[in-house]
C-alpha cells in the first residue's frame, strides 16, 4: 500500500524529466531503470542520480491518499486491478531498485553472503516452544529455539521444553548469557573473522530507498490513527495495522538477510539528519506533509506529551529537601501548597468504589520529573517508530521487526535509549489499554531482551537515567488509584494506600513494569547505583508506603457480610511483586562487608518511612481493635536489611535500630496479625467469609512465607532481644487476649472473648511463643536442612539426602495419585521439627497429618509404642546479637504465667488442653536449655516501687523459681466461686478447686509480705512499664488507653462483683510437673528420679531413649534436665519424692467425670450407629420396593449357574436386583440380563503378522491399512459379490469385524417391567451425569456396571438339560436327516411369533438394539439395499463377533481352558436365543441350503452352473465354515440337541479339511503338486481307510483341482506365493492343523456356551487333538501312541471320492474364466495374530517434535491441538473447526470410522490420553512418564518423558476386552466437538 497512490502520483504527481522511466511499466522496465539509476548512482559525481531517484521515490512511495481510500477505492489505479495492484506495485519497485536491476532473491542470497552474526537471534511470539537449559544458562531468563537446542548437546543437563508465554529471542552465541559449551554447532564458529568485506555497491541503493519507505511508513501510520474524543477503538487500529502488513513483513525479511543489511537498516533508522530532511521538508507548501506533520503533533498532545513550554511543573522534590512527605489534597491544610496538574490519565479518578470522595494524592511538587512523565522530541525514525508501536499498542509484527535487529549492537543500545525515553508513554498506554494482557506480554518481550544485559543496562542507567525513570513511573502509574487509610485513626488518618479493588492491581497492569525494574536490578552495577542514591530510595520508600495497610480487613460482629471481596488476590500479589520481589534483588547485592554502607541506606530511609507512616495513621500504642491488614511491606524491608547487616555484613545490631519506643511501636502491627491468625483458626472471623481464611493460609503459604511470615517473625525476636521481656510477653498475652484466663481461681469473666474462642487462642499465644523462642531462621548461621538452603547447594542433592522418592500409584481408570518425597528415617529421627511444620503449614490438619506419620516412623521403628507427643529439639546457639531473646525465658512474668496454667492442668480446670500442656512444656525446657547467667538472678528494680510479681519470685532465672515454693495465691474471684463458699476470706486451705467455669478478668498472682502472692494483672504491668519507658504522665497514657476495654482499676457494672479470696496452694514448679507425672501416667508416685539408678544421667550430654515419646517422657526429660542444671533442683525433686504424695482431690472427681464422659461418649456412637442403619433400611426398602432384601447371596451374583444340581428342576431362577424376587423368567413377565452393546472394530485391527506396528515419526514412515483383518475380509467380500449372486455371497461370510456388535454384561438380572420404572424414575433425576437416559443408558442398580439394554432370558433352563445331552445311537445319516427337517420346519419354535408375548416383544425391542448400535454402513453389505440377506448376515455375525472377541480375550487360543473372565462378561447364550428366533423368520429355500450340498450329491451340476443370464452360487469351497457353523445352528429349532451340533460339526469339518488341502497344493510348487499326486495315487491303491488319509486326499482334490485352469498361469505370480520350503508330511500336517484350528476354536466355544461344558486345558501343541475330541470329532477308542493326524477326525456323510469332485467341479468352472480370482479366493487367511495398539517411541520428544508442527492434511494448517490415533495412526485435529464435517469435529468422526465409535488419540501439546466412546469421552492419562514416574500433563514442567509400557499394556487391555466404560469413572458428553 506505499503505493496506494502511486498511480495518482504518475497522472498526475511531479514527473520525473527521464524518458525512460515510463508510468506504468512491465518489470523489465523496473529492472532496467532500476540498474540504470545504480549506474547513474555509482558514478563519482552522483548527484544527477540521486535527484532522479529521490523523484521516483517521491512519486511511487507517495502517502498524499489516506489509508481508508486505498482499502475503499478503486478509482486511484488507472490501468491495474484496485488498489491492490498499487501498492504491490510500489512493493515491486522498491524490490527491483533495492536489487539494483538484478533479481531480488539473487540479491537476498548475495547480502546473506555477508553474514557476520555468530547470534542466532531468532524472534518467537507467544505458544512458540522453546527450551532452558539451567546447565548452560548464565541469566535465568535464557532461551533456546529447538533447532539450536537440538544441535547443541545438553546430554545430561538440567534443561525443560516451555511454551512461551509472551515471546522471546534465541540466545545461542550469545556469551553474555549462556556459555559457549552449549553453542549449537552452527553458532560455535566465531564467523565474523572470515567474512570478507561488503562490495560498496551491493547496498549502494538500499541506503538511498529505505529511509523514504521507512518515512512512507511511518507517515501511513500517522495517517491512520483518528484522535477521536475516547480512545481508538481496536477494530480500526487492527485494520490500518492489516494495511500495512505488506510493508512491514517486508522490512521483517530484510531484517532476515543477516547483519549486513541490518546495520544498512541501523544507520538509516538512527541517523538524525535523514529524519530531519524528510519530516521537516515541504512542510511549507506540502499540504499533505503538512496535515502529516499536524496529525503527529495531536497524537503527542493528547498522549500527555508536550513541549517543555506548555507543560505545568510537574515533579517530586529534591532528596536536599528532606524526605517526601504524602499529602492528601482536602485534608492537608492549604492543598494550594501543591500545583493543580492536569493529565489525561485522570479521567478515571472517581473510580465506583463506594468511598465518597476518593482523593487523589500527588506528590510534593518539585522540579525533576517532568522531563521523565510528559516530554518526549523525536529525532530519528526509530523514536517515532517506537512511539507509533506503542500508540497502536505494540502489534505482534512491528515488536518482531524491531526485535529482529537487535543482533546489531549499535541499533540495539540506539533501541534501548529509544525505549528508556518512552517508557513513561508505555506506562500511560498500558493503563488506558483494553488488552493490558496482550500489551503487557509483547512489552516484556521486547524489555526482557534490553534489560538482561548487565553491561547495555549500566550504559543505559548511567546515560538516560533509567533507575530515576522506573521508580518515577512507578510511582506515577501507582499514584492513579490511591484511596485514603482507614486503619488505626480512620478519621484524621493522612496515609494513603493503593485501592486493591482498582483494575491496575486486579488485573496485574503493573507487573511489566515491575518486572523490568526487579530485571535491571538483579545487575549488580545498576543495583548499587541505586542503593547510592538517596533521593531514589526516598522515592522508592514513598512507593513502598502505597501498600504499607492496604486492603485493610475488619472484623465482622453481627451480620455475615454481604458480599466477599476478593481483593486479596490483588493485594498479596501487589506486595509480592511490586515490594518483596525488588528487595529480594537489593538484597543479593549486600552479601559482603563491603556494602555495609547501602544496608546503613536503606535502614536509614525505611525508618524514616515508618515514622511517617506512624505519624501518619495517628499510632500511640495501642492498635485499633477488630482490624487487620497483612500487608506491612516496610516493616518487612527494614527486617530483611537488618538481617542481611548482622548475618553477612557483619554490622553491630544496635547500631541500626531505634529508640525502645519505636521498637514498641514497630512490633505492635507483626504482633497483631500474629493474633489475628490465631483468631481465624479460632473461627472469629467466621462472618467474614471464606476470603478471610484465604488470606491467612496466602500469608504462610510457601511462595509467600519468605516475604511475609519470617520478617514479620523476625522482626519481632528483634523487638523481644531489645525490650524489657515482662513487657513483652504482657504485650503477648493481651494482644491474644487471653489475660483473664490466666487466674489460679477456677472461675473467670473474660470481657473480650468468648468462651468457646479461649481455648484455641490460648493455644495460639502459646504456639506464638514457642515459634518466637525457637525459629532460627535469621538468626544464625543456615543449616542447610533446615528450611533456608544457601546456593552452594542443589535442590535435588539436599532432596535426595533427606527424602526418598514414593513412585506414583496408578489406578487402573488411567489416573494417577502423585509420587511424593517421604523422609528419611534419620530426618524423622533426628530432624524433625513440629516448630517449623506448625509455622509453615497451610491447614491445622498438615500438622495433624505429619505428626500421624512421626507416629508411624516410631511404631515401626520400635522407638516409641504409644501416642507421640511433638519432639523436643534442641535449637542451635544464637547470633551474639540476639542473645536478647532469651531473657523472654527468664522473666518473672512468664514464669508466672506457666505456674498458673501447671497449676490450672493439675486442677482440671476448663479450656485446657494437652497442646496448651506441651507447649507450656516446651517452654520451660528451652528455658532450662537456655538458663541465664548467674549475675542476672537477683534482679532489684532500680529504685522504683516494689512490682506485684516479686511477690511470686524472687528472682528470674527459671532454674531457681522452679524449686521456689508459693504457699498462698490472692485471687480475684466472683461472688458465685466456689472458692468463697469453702472458706472465710482469710481461709487457709482451698483443696477442692472444683472444674466451675466462667470466671472474671484474670489476674496472674502475687504475694503480700505476709507470704501470699498478690493478685496480678497482666495489663496493668505492661502499662506501667510502657509509661516508664516512654516517661510520661499518667494522665497522657490514659488517652493511649483503649477506652473499650475497661481498665483493671475500675471494674465495669455489667461484669459479676468480683471479691479478692487467698487460695491456699503450696506447689513449686518442681512439685507440680512430678504430680503431672503422676497424672498423666495414671499411677500414683510413678515419677523416680533415674540418678537414683545411674548417676551418670546427671553428666550425659544427651540420653536417646528421651528423644521420642508423650507427656510422661517429657516431664522426665524436663526435670532431669532441672536436676542436671543445680544442685538444689536434684535435692527438691528427690525430697519431694520421698513424701508419699496424697491424692489431689479434684482427681477423683475426674477419674469419675471420665467414667460417666465415657458412658455417654459409647451411648452416643451407638445413637449414631443405630440412626445410620436406619437410614441405610430406609433407602434399601425405598429402592427395592417392599419385598425381601437378599440381594447379598454371593451365588447370585452369577446367573449362568443353576441353582440347585438336581435333576428333576428344569427351570432356571433369576434375581430380580430392583425388586429383590427370585423367580423363572416367563413369557408374561420376563427377566432380562443387564447387558452393554457397544459397536467395536477391534477384530478388524488384527494383522497376520505378530509384531505391532510402530507410530509414524517420519513422514516416510506411515502406516497403511491393507494387512489389517477388516481390509481383507472386505476385499474378499467384494470379489465375490463380482462374480457371484449377491443372496449366496452374504451366506459365504460374516461381517461384523468392523463395526461388530459386542454384547457384555455383568451378570446381574433384572425384571423387564422393573427396568423400564427405573428407567422412568432415572429419566425424572436431574443430577444425571455421564450417561444419558435417552439413548437407553443406564448402570446396573446393583453394580453400578455401565448399561444400554436388557437381554431377555430365554423360559426354560439356563443349561441345556440332561435329556438333550444324553448321547444316543443314531446313525450319522438319520441325524443328517434329522437336521435337514428341523431346518425346513418354521413352527418349530416354542414361541410363535404371532402370539405378540411380552417376551417376543423384548426380543424384538432388543435386537433393534442390536441393530441400532452400530452404523449402517457396518451392516448393509448387500447391492439391494433393505434385503432380508442382509439382515440375516448381520444377525449370524453378531454371534461370530462375540465369539471371536471372547476368544481374543482368551488369548487368541483355549489353551488356558476353563471359564475366563471374558467368560464371566459373555452372556451367548441368551444373545443365541434371541438371534436364533429372528433367524428362523427367514428360511433359506431349501434349494440353497449349503446342507444339502454337504451331505448330498446333486445330479446335474453342471446345467445349473451353465446358466449365463444370472450370477452362479459361491462354490461351497469358497464359503468360511465358520459363517456355515452358525448358520447351521441359528436355523436349527432351540434348545438344540448336543448330537445335532455335533453331526453339524462333523460334517463342516469335511468341508474344511478339503478347503485346507486346496490351499495347501497352491501354496506348493508344480513340481511339490507333480510329487504329491503320484505319492497319492499310489497310497490309495493299497489302503483301506483311504478316506481318512491326508496324502491320498490331497493328492485326488490336486488331480480333481487341475482339471480346470486352476494351476495353469504359473508366471512370476505363482513364484511369489511359493513357499521357499521344502514340504514334509509333518510340514503339511502344521499347515492343515493351523487351518482348521480357528473353526474348532469357535466351535468349542459354542459348546461350552450352549451345553455348558468345561473347556479342557492344554499345552499349545496339543490343542487341536484336545478340541477335536472335545467336539466328538474323534472317535473315542483313538489311540494317542501315534502321532497323531488330523485326517482321523474326518468323518465323510457321503464317500469322499464322491462329493469331493462335486465341490471341485464348481471351481473348476469359475476358475475357466477367472483363474486369478480362483486362486486368490482359496487362500483363506484365518491366521490372524492378537491385536495391538500402535507401538511408541521410548522418548515423547520424538513424538512431540514431529506432531506439533506438523500440518493437518485438512485445511493444511499446523493444528491448534494436534492429536494422533493410536489404533492407525491417523493425524487429526482436535476441536478443529476447519476440519469440521456435518457439525462432527475430526476425532469424532475418526473414532467412528476407525473404532466404531471408539477411538484412543494421544494429545500431542497435552501427552494424555483421550477416549471417545460413543457420545462420551474421558481423559485417560497419560502413558508417558518423566524420571520420577510422574506425568506431565500439558507439558507444563517440560522434562524428558519416557514411555511407561506397563501403563500402556493396561491401556491396550482395556481397549481389547472393551471395558473403558466400566473402569474409567469422569466421563463427559462431547456434544461432537472433538
Amino acid at each position: 500500500m506505499a503505493a496506494a497512490a502511486a498511480a495518482a502520483a504518475a497522472v498526475g504527481g511531479p514527473q520525473p524529466p527521464q524518458p525512460e522511466v515510463p508510468e506504468q511499466g512491465p518489470a523489465l522496465d523496473k529492472a532496467a531503470t532500476a540498474a540504470h539509476l545504480k549506474a547513474a548512482l555509482s558514478r563519482p559525481d552522483n548527484r544527477a542520480g540521486a535527484e532522479e531517484l529521490q523523484a521516483l521515490l517521491e512519486r511511487v512511495l507517495n502517502a498524499e491518499r489516506p489509508l481508508a481510500g486505498a482499502a475503499g477505492g478503486g478509482e486511484a489505479a488507472s490501468g491495474g486491478g484496485g488498489p491492490g495492484a498499487a501498492e504491490e506495485d510500489a512493493l515491486e519497485w522498491c524490490k527491483c531498485l533495492l536489487a539494483g536491476g538484478g533479481g531480488y532473491d539473487e540479491f537476498c542470497a548475495a547480502v546473506r553472503a555477508y553474514d557476520p552474526a555468530a547470534l542466532c537471534g531468532l524472534v518467537w511470539t507467544a505458544n512458540f516452544v522453546a527450551y532452558r537449559c539451567r546447565t548452560c544458562g548464565i541469566s535465568p531468563c535464557m532461551s533456546l529455539c529447538a533447532e539450536c537446542f537440538h544441535q547443541g548437546d545438553h546430554t545430561g543437563h538440567d534443561f525443560n521444553m516451555f511454551r512461551s508465554q509472551a515471546g522471546g529471542a534465541c540466545d545461542c552465541g550469545d556469551s553474555n548469557v549462556m556459555r559457549e559449551s552449549g553453542f549449537c554447532r552452527r553458532h560455535q564458529i566465531k564467523s565474523s573473522s572470515n567474512i570478507p568485506c561488503v562490495p560498496k555497491d551491493l547496498l549502494m541503493m538500499s541506503e538511498f530507498v529505505l529511509p523514504r519507505f521507512i518515512f512512507c511508513l511511518i507517515q501511513y501510520l500517522r495517517e491512520g490513527y483518528n484522535e477521536p474524543a475516547d480512545v481508538p477503538s481496536e477494530k480500526d487500529l487492527n485494520k490500518v495495522l492489516q494495511l500495512l502488513e505488506p510493508q512491514i513483513s517486508f522490512l521483517e525479511d530484510l531484517t532476515k538477510m543477516g547483519g549486513a543489511m541490518r546495520s544498512v537498516l541501523t544507520q538509516v533508522l538512527t541517523n538524525q539528519q535523514n529524519y530531519k530532511d524528510l519530516t521537516s521538508a515541504g512542510l511549507g507548501e506540502n499540504a499533505c506533509a503538512k496535515k502529516s506533520h499536524e496529525k503527529y503533533l495531536i497524537a503527542l498532545k493528547s498522549s500527555g506529551l508536550t513541549y517543555p513550554e506548555d507543560k505545568l511543573v510537574y515533579g517530586m522534590q529534591e532528596p536536599s529537601a528532606g524526605t517526601s512527605t504524602l499529602v492528601v489534597q482536602g485534608f492537608a491544610g492549604a492543598p494550594g501548597a501543591l500545583g493543580q496538574v492536569e493529565s489525561s490519565d485522570e479521567e478515571d479518578q472517581d473510580g465506583s468504589q463506594g468511598l465518597g470522595k476518593r482523593k487523589r494524592v500527588k506528590l510534593s511538587s518539585g522540579t525533576k520529573d517532568q522531563s521523565i512523565m510528559d516530554v518526549l522530541k523525536h529525532k530519528s525514525f526509530l523514536e517515532e517508530l517506537l512511539f507509533w508501536t506503542i500508540k497502536y499498542e505494540f502489534p505482534q509484527k512491528m515488536v518482531t521487526f524491531l526485535l529482529n535487529m537487535l543482533p546489531d549492537q549499535e541499533y540495539k543500545v540506539a533501541f534501548t535509549k529509544t525505549f528508556v525515553q518512552h517508557y513513561a508513554f508505555i506506562m500511560k498506554t498500558l493503563k488506558k489499554s483494553h488488552e493490558s494482557d496482550t500489551m503487557s506480554n509483547r512489552i516484556v518481550h521486547i524489555s526482557v531482551q534490553l534489560f538482561s544485559n548487565e553491561e547495555l543496562a549500566r550504559q543505559v542507567t548511567e546515560e538516560c537515567q533509567l533507575l530515576d525513570i522506573m521508580v518515577t513511573v512507578l510511582l506515577y502509574m501507582m499514584e492513579s488509584c490511591l484511596i485514603k487509610s482507614e486503619l488505626q485513626d480512620e478519621e484524621n488518618s493522612l496515609h494513603v494506600v493503593v485501592n486493591c479493588g482498582e483494575a491496575l492491581l486486579k488485573n496485574n497492569t503493573y507487573w511489566p513494569l515491575v518486572s523490568d525494574f526487579i530485571n535491571i536490578l538483579s545487575h549488580q552495577s545498576v543495583a548499587k547505583r541505586f542503593l547510592e542514591d538517596h533521593g531514589l530510595l526516598v522515592t522508592w520508600m514513598n512507593f513502598v508506603s502505597f501498600f504499607q495497610g492496604m486492603n485493610l480487613n475488619k472484623r465482622e460482629l453481627n451480620e455475615h457480610v454481604e458480599f466477599e471481596s476478593q481483593t486479596y488476590y490483588a493485594a498479596f500479589a501487589a506486595e509480592l511483586e511490586a515490594c518483596a520481589q525488588p528487595m529480594w534483588g537489593l538484597l543479593s547485592h549486600c552479601k559482603v562487608r563491603e556494602t555495609q554502607e547501602y544496608t546503613r541506606n536503606v535502614v536509614r530511609y525505611c525508618l524514616e518511612a515508618l515514622q511517617d507512616w506512624f505519624d501518619a495513621i495517628n499510632f500511640v500504642d495501642e492498635p485499633a481493635p477488630n482490624q487487620v491488614t497483612f500487608h506491612l511491606p516496610l516493616h518487612r524491608y527494614y527486617a530483611m536489611f537488618l538481617s542481611k547487616a548482622v548475618k553477612c555484613q557483619e554490622l553491630d545490631l544496635d547500631s541500626l535500630l531505634p529508640d525502645q519506643e519505636m521498637l514498641m511501636k514497630l512490633m505492635i502491627h507483626p504482633l497483631q496479625i500474629q493474633a489475628s491468625l490465631a483468631e481465624i483458626h479460632s473461627n472469629m472471623w467466621v462472618r467474614n467469609g471464606l476470603q478471610i481464611k484465604g488470606q491467612a493460609m496466602t500469608y504462610v503459604q510457601s511462595h509467600f512465607c519468605n516475604s511475609m511470615i519470617d520478617p514479620d517473625i523476625y522482626l519481632l525476636q528483634v523487638c523481644a532481644s531489645r525490650l524489657d521481656p515482662d513487657y513483652f510477653i504482657s504485650s503477648v498475652f493481651e494482644r491474644f487476649k487471653v489475660v483473664d484466663l490466666l487466674t489460679m481461681a477456677s472461675q473467670h469473666h473474660n470481657t473480650v472473648l468468648d468462651v468457646e474462642h479461649e481455648r484455641s487462642m490460648l493455644e495460639g499465644a502459646l504456639t506464638f511463643l514457642v515459634i518466637l523462642l525457637s525459629l532460627r531462621l535469621h538468626l544464625e548461621n543456615p543449616n542447610p536442612k533446615s528450611g533456608i538452603i544457601p546456593g552452594s547447594y542443589s535442590f535435588e542433592s539436599v532432596l535426595s539426602a533427606v527424602a526418598d522418592f514414593k513412585a506414583p500409584v496408578f489406578e487402573p481408570g488411567g489416573s494417577m495419585q502423585q509420587g511424593m518425597y517421604t523422609p528419611k528415617a534419620e530426618v524423622w529421627d533426628q530432624e524433625f521439627d513440629p516448630v517449623m511444620v506448625i509455622l509453615r503449614t497451610v491447614y491445622r490438619r498438615d500438622v495433624q497429618s505429619a505428626m500421624d506419620r512421626y507416629t508411624a516412623f516410631l511404631k515401626q521403628s520400635g522407638k516409641f509404642p504409644g501416642n507421640p507427643w511433638p519432639p523436643y529439639k534442641k535449637r542451635t546457639s544464637l547470633h551474639p546479637s540476639y542473645k536478647g531473646l532469651m531473657r523472654l525465658l527468664h522473666c518473672k512474668t512468664l514464669h508466672i504465667v506457666l505456674f498458673t496454667l501447671l497449676y490450672k492442668i493439675l486442677m482440671d480446670h476448663q479450656n485446657l488442653s494437652e497442646h496448651v500442656l506441651c507447649m507450656v512444656l516446651y517452654l520451660i525446657e528451652l528455658g532450662l536449655e537456655n538458663s541465664a547467667e548467674d549475675d542476672s538472678e537477683e534482679e532489684v528494680p532500680m529504685g522504683g516501687p516494689e512490682r506485684c510479681h516479686d511477690s511470686w519470685f524472687p528472682g528470674s532465672n527459671l532454674v531457681s523459681n522452679m524449686r521456689h515454693f508459693i504457699n498462698y495465691v490472692r485471687v480475684r474471684v466472683p461472688e458465685t466461686a466456689p472458692e468463697l463458699k469453702r472458706d472465710s476470706l482469710a481461709g487457709t486451705s482451698a483443696d477442692g478447686l472444683g472444674a466451675l467455669q466462667n470466671s472474671r478478668r484474670p489476674k496472674v498472682l502475687q504475694r503480700e509480705n505476709s507470704g501470699t502472692a498478690q493478685v496480678f494483672s497482666l495489663v496493668a504491668e505492661r502499662r506501667k512499664k510502657f509509661q516508664e519507658i516512654i516517661n510520661r504522665s499518667n494522665s497522657e497514657a490514659n488517652q493511649g488507653v483503649r477506652p473499650k476495654i475497661p481498665s483493671k482499676w475500675s471494674a465495669p457494672g455489667s461484669a459479676p462483683q468480683l471479691t479478692t479470696a487467698i487460695l491456699e496452694i503450696k506447689e513449686s514448679i518442681l512439685s507440680l510437673l512430678i504430680k503431672l507425672h503422676h497424672k498423666l501416667s495414671g499411677k500414683q508416685n510413678s515419677y523416680y528420679p533415674p540418678w537414683f539408678d545411674d548417676i551418670e544421667v546427671l553428666i550425659q550430654p544427651e540420653i536417646p531413649k528421651y528423644n521420642h515419646g508423650d507427656g510422661v517422657t517429657a516431664v522426665e526429660r524436663i526435670l532431669l534436665k532441672a536436676a542436671m542444671q543445680s544442685r538444689m533442683n536434684k535435692r527438691i525433686i528427690e525430697e519431694i519424692c520421698k513424701k508419699v504424695t496424697p491424692p489431689v482431690p479434684p482427681k477423683k472427681i475426674t477419674a469419675a467425670e471420665k467414667k460417666t464422659l465415657d458412658k455417654e461418649e459409647r451411648r452416643q456412637k451407638a445413637r449414631e450407629r443405630q440412626q445410620k442403619l436406619l437410614a441405610e433400611f430406609a433407602s434399601r426398602q425405598k429402592s427395592f420396593m417392599e419385598t425381601a432384601m437378599d440381594v447379598d447371596s454371593p451365588e447370585n451374583d452369577i446367573p449362568m449357574e443353576i441353582t440347585t444340581a438336581e435333576p428333576q428342576v428344569s427351570e432356571a431362577v433369576y434375581d430380580c436386583v430392583i425388586c429383590g424376587q427370585s423367580g423363572p423368567s416367563s413369557e408374561d413377565r420376563p427377566t432380562g440380563l443387564v447387558v452393554l452393546l457397544q459397536a467395536s472394530s477391534v477384530l478388524g485391527q488384527c494383522r497376520d503378522n505378530s509384531e505391532p506396528k510402530k507410530l509414524p515419526i517420519t513422514e516416510e514412515e506411515q502406516i497403511y491399512p491393507w494387512d489389517t483383518c477388516a481390509a481383507v475380509h472386505d476385499v474378499r467380500l467384494s470379489l465375490l459379490q463380482r462374480y457371484f449372486k449377491d443372496s449366496s455371497c452374504l451366506l459365504a461370510v460374516s461381517i461384523g469385524w468392523e463395526g461388530g456388535v459386542y454384547v457384555q454384561t455383568c451378570g446381574h438380572t433384572l425384571h423387564i417391567d422393573c427396568h423400564k420404572s427405573y428407567m422412568e424414575s432415572l429419566r425424572n433425576d436431574q443430577v444425571l451425569q455421564g450417561f444419558s437416559v435417552d439413548k437407553g443408558e443406564f448402570t446396573c442398580p446393583l453394580c453400578r456396571q455401565f448399561a444400554n439394554s436388557v437381554l431377555p432370558c430365554y423360559p426354560g433352563s439356563n443349561v441345556e438339560n440332561n435329556i438333550w445331552q444324553r448321547p444316543s445311537n443314531k446313525s450319522t445319516e438319520d441325524l443328517i436327516k434329522e437336521v435337514e427337517e428341523l431346518q425346513g420346519r418354521p413352527g418349530a419354535f416354542p414361541v410363535s411369533i404371532s402370539s405378540e408375548t411380552n417376551l417376543s416383544k423384548e426380543m424384538e425391542s432388543v435386537m433393534k438394539d442390536i441393530k441400532n448400535t452400530t452404523q449402517k454402513k457396518y451392516r448393509d453389505y448387500s447391492k439391494t439395499p433393505g434385503s432380508p440377506d442382509n439382515d440375516f448376515l448381520f444377525m449370524y455375525s453378531v454371534a461370530r463377533t462375540n465369539l471371536e472377541l471372547e476368544l481374543i480375550h482368551r488369548g487368541g487360543n483355549l489353551c488356558s481352558g476353563g471359564a475366563s473372565t471374558a467368560g464371566k462378561r459373555s452372556c451367548l447364550n441368551q444373545l443365541f436365543h434371541v438371534l436364533a428366533l429372528h433367524m428362523r423368520l427367514y428360511t433359506i429355500d431349501s434349494e440353497y441350503n449349503p446342507w444339502k450340498k454337504l451331505t448330498q450329491l446333486v445330479e446335474d451340476m453342471n446345467s445349473q452352473l451353465g446358466n449365463e443370464e444370472q450370477q452362479p452360487e459361491v462354490p461351497i469351497l469358497y464359503h468360511d465354515v465358520t459363517s456355515l457353523l452358525l448358520i447351521q445352528i441359528l436355523m436349527m429349532p432351540q434348545p438344540l440337541h448336543k448330537e445335532h451340533f455335533t453331526c453339524i460339526v462333523k460334517v463342516l469339518f469335511t468341508l474344511l479339511y478339503t478347503q485346507a488341502l486346496a490351499a495347501l497344493s497352491i501354496k506348493g510348487s508344480e513340481e511339490d503338486r507333480l510329487a504329491w499326486k503320484q505319492a497319492g495315487a499310489l497310497l490309495r491303491k493299497n489302503m483301506c481307510d483311504a478316506e481318512k488319509s491326508c496324502e491320498v486326499l490331497l493328492s485326488f482334490v490336486i488331480s480333481e483341482l487341475s482339471k480346470g485352469k486352476l494351476y495353469c498361469e504359473e508366471g512370476t505370480q505363482e513364484c511369489a506365493m511359493a513357499s521357499p520350503i521344502a514340504w514334509s508330511p509333518e510340514s503339511m500336517e502344521k499347515y492343515v492343523q493351523a487351518f482348521c484350528l480357528p473353526f474348532l476354536r469357535i466351535s468349542s466355544l459354542l459348546q461350552h456356551h450352549l451345553f455348558g461344558e468345561d473347556l479342557p486345558s492344554c499345552q499349545e501343541e496339543e490343542e487341536f487333538s484336545v478340541l477335536a475330541s472335545c467336539l466328538g470329532l474323534l472317535p473315542t477308542f483313538y489311540q494317542t501312541d501315534h502321532p497323531f493326524i488330523s485326517a482321523s477326525c474326518l468323518d465323510w456323510p457321503v464317500a469322499a471320492f464322491d462329493i469331493v469332485p462335486q465341490w471341485c467341479s464348481e471351481i473348476r468352472s469359475f476358475t475357466e474364466r477367472h483363474a486369478e480370482q480362483g486362486k486368490a479366493l482359496l487362500i483363506q487367511e484365518s491366521r490372524w495374530k492378537l491385536p495391538h495398539l500402535l507401538q511408541l517411541p521410548e522418548n515423547y520428544n520424538t513424538i512431540f517434535q514431529y506432531y506439533h508442527r506438523k500440518t493437518c492434511s485438512v485445511c493444511t494448517k499446523v493444528p491448534k491441538d494436534p492429536a494422533v490415533c493410536l489404533v492407525c495412526g491417523t493425524f487429526v485435529c482436535l476441536k478443529g473447526l476447519c476440519c469440521k464435517q456435518q457439525s462432527y469435529c475430526e476425532c469424532v468422526l475418526h473414532s467412528q470410522n476407525c473404532g466404531a465409535g471408539t477411538g484412543i488419540f494421544l494429545l500431542i501439546n497435552a501427552s494424555v490420553i483421550i477416549i471417545i466412546r460413543g457420545h462420551r469421552f474421558c481423559l485417560w492419562g497419560s502413558v508417558y512418564l518423566d524420571a520420577h514416574g510422574e506425568e506431565d500433563r500439558d507439558l507444563r514442567r517440560g522434562k524428558p518423558l519416557y514411555i511407561c509400557e506397563e501403563r500402556y499394556r493396561v491401556l491396550e487391555q482395556q481397549w481389547i476386552s472393551h471395558t473403558f466404560d466400566h473402569i474409567n469413572k469422569r466421563w463427559g458428553p462431547h456434544y461432537n466437538g472433538l
